[in-house]
Parts: structure tokens; sequence; C-alpha cells
């Protein structure tokens, strides 16, 4: 079996298909924080949610036939009930604190459950319930009477797939005889069928098991493409992931989700799920309000650690991610920390799946606090008590040119659900300063910097984000010394 790891790529807003129907929806001005609903995102660990608090966005719709027609009132849903789903998945949502429809679930269930089925292109900024959305479509049409396999989710890392795994259970934990199989690479399941309603994995795995007829794909009424950009821009995936939908059956619902989709990967979702309905939003409404973002001016090089060890007690408050350019400064960070008596764990694509497993379980408990990790992490994980991301390495394209797709996928590990957060990135010389001014300008963002001559400024501007998105309040409440956000 093969393993796979992430790469990334840029945003835009796809023009109409002709013929399309589209329509303009505008969010209405957010109730007061007390008054919302708490929820959860569907972690697999549950810790209980917190109060949405979603930034203002336009979502463009564009829908592929008259049967998600505005004036249909199954056009958008604001609560679960209106959907008219199983009783027992509904307590399965309950169960997860979800209370009320996130924007995207409100637009998009009422079109993935629609009968006959279509197929969907769905983006929405990370943490706002993308994967709750298409875990409740995937319920709703399975048979539980049989073990043949009826869905099939595809993510880009084993860590993903493993955490979709833990939101199947949690969700249709209430469901008898539901019975959900991981596809990722595991010596010990080699040559063993994968029977069940629900499977999980990643492309090259599921590639293999279905060539060896271990999967029987003659009833898959659903296949998901989770961070599909990634998974169809990239080389590798993008072919496997070819080579599965046309193992499968004509008639599978193609389901793709994301938090960005540039326009030439937009163009080639089209193809891959034609004549979907299509939920996306500008690159410039892509940032998360509840992040603050800021930068750290640091001498150079060598400073950027100095200024990363000064940073260890902030990074201990609850859970923190460090993100690194290559395994090998991954390793390195990791070791001289450790030296130095520090307590850190670092995951690549150079550790063994097993290895792997071990170290984004213990980050989950909070048994580790500080994780250092490449962009094999920057996708689609959800640990509820990370408030702090760092850049260590400004995200470039192979080219050196910024990557304001992957910076937006690493910052989104924090503010899940209008949670705490709270993005550093670390710049050392003109080149990454000009890399992180060029991402703030795609995203119509100002960063604010972090004088590093004064220390204690630093951790006071740091701990009232922190405790003032404590108290409840969002980032535009807070006012913060020096900030020009």
């Amino acid at each position: 079996m093969t393993s796979e790891a992430p790469t990334e790529t840029p945003t835009e807003n796809p023009t109409p298909s002709a013929g399309s129907l589209e329509s303009r929806i505008t969010k209405p001005d957010p109730a007061p924080a007390q008054s919302e609903a708490a929820q959860g995102d569907g972690a697999s660990v549950e810790k209980g949610g917190n109060q949405l608090q979603e930034p203002e966005w336009d979502v463009d719709v564009k829908l592929s036939d008259l049967q998600g027609d505005p004036n249909n009132p199954l056009y958008s849903i604001k609560k679960f009930e209106d959907l008219k789903l199983d009783q027992r998945i509904l307590q399965g949502i309950y169960a997860m604190n979800f209370l009320k429809p996130s924007k995207i679930q409100e637009r998009a269930l009422p079109l993935l459950l629609l009968n006959p089925p279509t197929n969907m292109i769905g983006q929405s900024q990370s943490g706002t319930g993308k994967t709750a959305a298409f875990v409740l479509n995937i319920l709703m049409r399975c048979d539980l009477s049989t073990l043949q396999p009826q869905a099939l989710v595809l993510a880009p890392s084993r860590e993903l797939a493993r955490q979709i795994i833990g939101v199947v259970e949690t969700m249709g934990r209430f469901l008898e005889n539901l019975k959900v199989i991981a596809g990722i690479p595991d010596p010990s399941q080699r040559g063993k069928k994968l029977e069940g309603q629900i499977i999980v994995g990643t492309p090259g795995t599921i590639t293999d098991v279905i060539r060896r007829r271990l999967l029987d794909v003659t009833n898959l009424k659903v296949l998901v493409l989770d961070e599909a950009d990634n998974m169809l821009d990239q080389t590798g995936l993008g072919d496997q992931c070819k080579r599965v939908k046309a193992l499968l059956p004509k008639t599978v619902q193609l389901v793709l989700f994301s938090a960005t989709f540039p326009d030439h990967v937009v163009n080639y979702a089209r193809q891959f799920a034609p004549n979907a309905n299509q939920i996306t939003l500008k690159h410039e409404e892509l940032t998360v309000e509840g992040i603050k973002q800021l930068y750290l001016d640091c001498e150079n090089e060598q400073a950027k650690y100095e200024d990363l060890v000064r940073f260890y007690g902030l990074m201990t408050i609850a859970s923190s991610i460090i993100f690194v350019k290559t395994r090998r400064t991954a390793l390195e960070i990791e070791q001289r920390m450790i030296r130095e008596g520090h307590q850190v764990a670092q995951l690549s694509g150079a550790l063994e799946g097993v290895e792997r497993d071990v170290i984004i379980d213990k980050f989950r408990k909070g048994e580790a606090k500080v994780l250092i990790t490449t962009n094999v992490l920057a996708r689609g994980i959800d640990v509820q008590s990370v408030t702090m991301v760092i850049n260590y390495d400004i995200p470039e394209h192979p080219d050196h040119t910024p990557d304001p797709e992957t910076y937006l996928h690493r910052i989104g590990r924090t503010g899940r659900f209008g949670r705490v957060g709270v993005a550093i990135s670390f710049v050392h010389d003109q080149h990454s300063w000009k890399v992180l001014q060029d991402i703030g300008k795609y995203f119509d963002t100002e960063l604010m910097r972090l004088d590093t001559s004064d220390w204690d400024a630093v951790e006071t501007v740091i701990k009232k984000v922190i405790k003032g998105q404590r108290a409840g309040k969002t980032t535009n409440e807070m006012q913060m010394d020096g900030s020009s956000a």
C-alpha cells in the first residue's frame, strides 16, 4: 500500500457556468455572542462547543438545475429539524453540540440531500462544519442492513482520514449496525477485505484495495473528496482520485469540499463533478475573523529560533502548532527544544503511520502541548484546544512565490467555530517579509507587527487577545495596543 502527503495551492471566485441559476446570499448581522447557541465542530474527541461567531461574508450559490430554486423552501434551512432527518442522526447531531446549522450547512445540506442526488462543489472557511455536512449526507443515504460499502471519503492524509472516521462514528453513534472502515496504510490489515457501509481513506491505498478486489464498489452511492483543491491539484493524488472515480458506478454522487478553490482547480472540479451545485467564496472573504493575525520581525535566521523558544510559555497556555517548511527543520527544532528541556513533539511524513497516529493522539489528548509539523497537518485537522499557530517558515510555492492557500489552511487550525485563535508568522529577511505582506494583500488583511525589542509588550498583547476572546469578545470588539487591524 502507498502513503500520501499533501501539498497546497491558490484561490479565486469562479465565474458562473453557462445556463446556471445564480443567487447572491448575504449573511445578516450576527446576534450578540451571549445568545449564540453552543456548537461543537465534530472533532473525533468531543470537548463541547463554544459560541459560533462566523464572520461577515457573501456566499455564491451556483445551482445546476431548478431543484435548487431559491423560492423552494428547501433552498436554505435554519434548523436541522427542517431537513426531516432520521431521528437517530438528529440525536447524534445534538450529542455533538450542534444546535443550529452553520452558514455552509444552511446552504449545502438541502442541496446535498436532494433526490435524485446531485453533485456538489462546496467551499467555506476552516472550522465552519464542512465535514459534518458531508457526513450527515452520507449517513442519510446508507442502508445499514448490509455491510456492503456505500460511501467512500478520500482525504489527503492519514491524520485527516482518521479524524473524519471519528466524526462519522460520533454523529452515527445511535445508528445500529453502522460500520466505518479506514482505508489507510496499515501493514496489519494488508490483504483484508474492507467491509462496512462507509470507507474513509487516502487515494493511493483506496486505489490499491479496489484493484486487488478488497473493496467492492458495486453499490457505492457517494464519493467525497475532502480538501478537494489539494486532492485534484496535486499531481499524484489528482491522478489517483481520477482512477478511483473511473472504477465507481456512474450514478455515484460526487461531493467536493475545501476551504480554498483556485480558479484552475475549480475548472477541473467541474469536470470531475459535472453539473454540480456550487457554493463558493471570494478569496478576500476567506480569512477567519476570529483569528488575530500577527507577525514577528526577527533579526535573522538564528534569531527566529531564539524567539521561538521565548514563545514556549505562551504556546503552552493551551495547545499550539508550529509549521515549518521541511521535515529536516521540524526534526532539528524538536531535538533542540527537547535538549533545552522543553516538551514538544514533531510530526511529518518522514514518520511511519503508527508513529504518526500515536503523536497526533497525544496532541489531541493534551499530553503534548506543542506540535512541530510540516504541511502534512495544514489541512482539515481539528484539535479544539489549539489557541496558537506559528508560521515559523512563511508558506511559499516551490518557485518561492507566496502561497496564500497554505497560509489560510495553516491558521485555520486555530479559531475553530469562533474559539480563541492567534496566528503568528516569523519573518527574518526582506524576502520573507515581502511574501507575508503579499499574502496579507491577497486576503485584504493587515497583519499586526510584534516588536521583539520589548518582549513584555509582546506577551501582554498575545495574552490580551487570548483573554479577550475567552471573555466572549470578537476580534473587532478588542482594542489592542499598537494594532492597525
